[in-house]
């Protein structure tokens, strides 16, 4: 009974994980700032491979037919999410205060900047 449950629910969270990738995806098209693309990437990783990896863990625990290999599946995903839940932020913050550094890619529109204050352009 409780094996079925876990598995619909990690079903669910493939699911989820699915449309976060399409709508990262269409985001990764639609945006126009170098800095929103990487957002959209970022949230894609995050949604699309942290919950369903979850997902997939719950899967595996609510599947005998893998008899006891399910736990080391089971370990592995949620090691495997673990580690993407900590690289993918630092992994994008690495490569947005590079590309920030280098300024190669304009911030627009530029309220306020920290790093670089001449970057902004001071209006009046």
């Amino acid at each position: 009974m409780i094996e079925d449950v876990l598995v619909i629910i990690g079903m669910i969270m493939i699911g989820v994980g699915a449309i976060a990738d399409l709508i990262a995806a269409i985001g990764m098209n639609r945006f126009k700032n170098f800095y929103l693309r990487l957002h959209a990437a970022t949230i894609g990783t995050i949604w699309g491979a942290f919950v369903p990896l979850v997902g997939a863990a719950l899967v595996a625990t609510g599947c005998y037919c893998l008899g006891s290999y399910r736990w080391f599946v089971a370990g592995g995903a949620i090691i495997t999410a673990f580690l993407v839940l900590i690289l993918a932020p630092a992994g994008s913050h690495a490569l947005a205060r590079a590309t920030h550094r280098s300024g190669l890619v304009k911030v627009e529109p530029c309220v306020v900047d920290h790093l670089n204050e001449e970057m902004c352009v001071k209006e009046g």
